[in-house]
């Protein structure tokens, strides 16, 4: 009788172990060496690339064995605008002393149009309010009831940085939305704003300027009806020679405005912008698969992971290499959430799983703002995202980045899930890049789902990456990927070692199994901003 119970045990054994959900890499590869191939044209949105990658990621769906929606399609329709400025466009400033300057377009100012008009000219005041900022909780108001409705606003980017007083104001050292320059216009919008323009600075930023004179000089996307008539950038120098035409100090202009007392001040500056754009109405698409819950009770619940399919496409006005073939960024997590899938069919959880692919990210969350507003799952009903984007390509590590996890009960999943694989949770590091605003998890948080991005080794750089191997070389791989970040030069390479980047997608997956089968919905921390969002 012995052998008999013998072999159950074994049968029972091996049975758990075929449970196990198991990422491989050869469809990681496969699929990650398709979609950054030139074939797919850079998957730009509005272009050819973008709809080739649309067709390859529903095919996918499809015969990996996801559930498309309740109308049986696997496309959620994404209605945007775009905008491309064209040559005659250009910027004047005159003070009111009489000086002009005509800053050079694309060298040192950048502006467009997101108010769905062809042909505008601005003639309006130059206002500097600071950092723009309305934050109740932190008892800063950089408007201060000032009627700004038709003027420039000239804002620094960031947040008002910490002082001795108060080392914890706007979250310390770390980024906050407000320092964001989506939070940016978005106030200058909500003020009736002509438009606004940002200083850019590389350490205020986090990115040099190449980053969104790369973004102006393709064409650019917005959700119908959500844009300025006119925003941009100045270089700061070109900021500060503004300054000084009308007699004001950039400098001591930046010192005001860190305290509370700061007021708008008018620049004595006037812009005339003759801006002409080529605008078109577009269609795109996410593409949603979904693996349903085997629990009766809890497959009315979801967990998301989500992975943008979109790069910035093809620049016909570039000589060279103009594909922008955005292999880190975010083939890599499009791939991974493809070879998820294919085990998560095999594999359902208690809770529903649902694979978003959003469109739009690059040009502001375009798809995962639709998604919030249509969601695919009630977001009441959303435990959690779990966005994958730009993900580790040069090998396995001891740790895993959860930035942001912090935030919500996720982190103390991660914890449970990080302690299986063997593995760490990389130590908290202030987020002086306002990497959580940066990724398409922060369209859930802002709804009151709790996410977060998981372990992105471009944001993240290369402080948490504890390498199993070949340390230092591997480091300054990442460090130099920063140079290829946006850029035609993000491409796939064969001899990538996807070690590290199949360790991540798997502690994404084990993630998502633990929020899955967990009793209870996952919850933000008591405090944290979110917390207060009802979903």
């Amino acid at each position: 009788m012995r052998l008999p119970v013998l072999a159950l045990a074994a049968g029972m054994a091996l049975q758990a172990h075929a449970q196990q959900p198991v990422v491989a890499e050869a469809p990681l590869r496969a699929h990650l060496s398709l979609l950054a191939d030139d074939l797919f044209e850079g998957r730009g949105t509005g272009q050819r690339g973008g709809d080739l990658t649309v067709r390859y990621l529903e095919t996918q769906a499809a015969v990996l064995g996801l559930k498309p929606l309740a109308d049986g399609s696997y496309r959620q329709l994404v209605k945007a605008e775009g905008t491309k400025l064209l040559p005659g466009s250009f910027a004047r400033f005159t003070s009111d002393s009489g000086k002009i300057l005509t800053p050079a377009t694309g060298a040192e100012i950048l502006f467009g149009t997101m108010g769905g008009k062809e042909d505008i000219t601005v003639d309006a005041p130059l206002v500097f309010v600071g950092y723009g900022a309305i934050a109740p909780e932190e008892k800063w108001d950089d408007y201060k009831g000032v009627d700004v409705k038709g003027k420039i606003l000239v804002m620094m980017v960031n947040d008002p940085q910490p002082t001795a007083e108060e080392p914890n104001r706007f979250a310390g050292k770390a980024y906050t939305y407000y320092g964001r320059w989506m939070y940016k216009y978005e106030e200058a919008l909500r003020q009736g704003a002509a438009g606004a323009l940002l200083i850019h600075t590389t350490p205020s930023a986090s990115y040099g300027w190449s980053v969104p004179a790369t973004s102006f000089s393709h064409e650019r996307f917005h959700l119908a009806g959500s844009g300025n008539p006119l925003e941009g950038w100045l270089q700061e120098d070109t900021a500060r020679a503004l300054f000084a035409a009308s007699g004001f100090d950039l400098d001591k202009l930046r010192a005001d405005a860190e305290r509370k007392d700061f007021r708008p001040v008018d620049l004595k500056l006037k812009m005339h912008a003759e801006v002409k754009s080529k605008i078109r109405q577009i269609e795109q698409y996410n593409v949603v698969g979904i693996v349903p819950g085997s629990d009766a009770r809890l497959k009315s619940e979801a967990v998301v992971y989500s992975a943008h399919w979109d790069h910035l496409g093809i620049d016909e006005s570039k000589q060279g290499d103009n594909i922008w073939n955005g292999a880190i960024d975010n083939a890599s997590g499009v791939a991974a959430l493809l070879a998820m899938a294919q085990e998560a069919v095999k594999h359902p959880a208690k809770r529903t799983q649902v694979f978003l692919w959003p469109a739009g990210e690059e040009t502001g969350f375009l798809g995962s703002s639709a998604y919030i507003r249509n969601p695919a799952w009630p977001l009441n009903k959303t435990s959690a995202d779990l966005n994958l984007d730009s993900m580790n390509f040069v090998g396995t590590t001891r740790d895993i980045g959860v930035a942001g996890a912090e935030r919500s009960s996720l982190y103390e999943a991660a914890a449970v899930v990080a302690k299986k694989m063997g593995l760490k949770l990389a130590p908290a590091v202030p987020d002086l890049s306002g990497a959580y605003f940066r990724a398409d998890h922060f369209s859930f948080a802002k709804a009151g789902v709790p996410a977060f991005n998981v372990g992105s080794a471009v944001f993240s750089g290369d402080g948490y990456f504890d390498f199993v191997k070949d340390q230092e070389k591997n480091r300054a791989r990442l460090v130099a990927f920063k140079q290829d970040y946006h850029q035609p030069s993000d491409q796939y390479h064969a001899d990538w070692d996807l070690s590290g980047m199949v360790q991540q997608a798997q502690f994404t997956l084990n993630l998502g199994y633990e929020v899955a089968n967990s009793p209870t919905m996952q919850t933000w921390k008591a405090g944290d901003a979110f917390s207060k969002v009802k979903r």
